[in-house]
């Protein structure tokens, strides 16, 4: 019972600090955009409400950061963090997808040291991200930090929003620089290509990702 309990408390820790983080505060739209612009920035109409969009945004993300906690939770419970790892390779995808379809948007999340290739971002992306490391650096927090902007892909215009990933101490667990033996060869076994490693306290892992269509 005791082991239990202490595997149902691992599932919650590592779940609020690793795979929904608390959404940032409401922000208005200049907090939305502070930092360096990404490229390819569009002018917005006075018809667009940007912070109705940054609110769907938020909303997305904590449906998706909290069904995932769920799963993952029990499988904590279960078969402890190795577990974890295993339902999170089989059923993340699943929830996003279902997500992104009842709300009319996509939602996913990226990181420059991705674990599963379809994580990797896109150049946009990425630009954004490397601005979150610098307002990092300026002594921004890390667990507000937000960028939204309207671009256009492949001919239609979108609004892209993200979200910055923090690295709590107990996502060291699978994302540090050692590991147990136990999630080393899950790791293995469900992501060869696992980039997502070497972080340290308070890094940025990556970020929530949502595009809605503006078209």
């Amino acid at each position: 019972m005791m082991r239990k309990n202490g595997l149902f408390i691992l599932a919650v820790m590592l779940l609020a600090s690793c795979s929904s983080e608390k959404p940032a505060d409401s922000a208005s739209s200049t907090e939305v955009t502070k930092g360096t612009a990404a490229p390819a920035a569009q002018v917005v109409t006075d018809s667009f409400d940007k912070l109705a969009y940054v609110e769907a945004a938020k909303a997305a993300i904590k449906q998706f950061g909290g069904e995932l906690k769920a799963e993952l939770t029990a499988a904590v419970t279960e078969g402890g963090p190795e577990n974890a790892i295993e339902v999170c390779n089989t059923k993340a995808g699943s929830i996003a997808e279902d997500v992104s379809a009842q709300r009319g948007l996509m939602v996913s999340r990226v990181s420059m040291k991705n674990r599963h290739p379809d994580q990797a971002p896109t150049a946009w992306q990425q630009k954004v991200l490397e601005t979150f490391d610098t307002r990092k650096a300026n002594g921004e927090d890390v667990t507000k930090m937000v960028f939204g902007e309207v671009v256009t892909n492949n001919g239609k215009k979108e609004f892209h929003f993200m979200k910055a990933i923090p690295t709590a101490k107990v996502c060291l667990a699978c994302h540090g620089e050692t590991v147990t033996p136990e999630v080393e060869a899950k790791l293995k076994d469900l992501y060869p290509e696992d980039k997502a490693r070497g972080y340290n306290e308070g890094d940025i892992r990556g970020a929530f990702v949502v595009v809605q269509p503006l078209d």
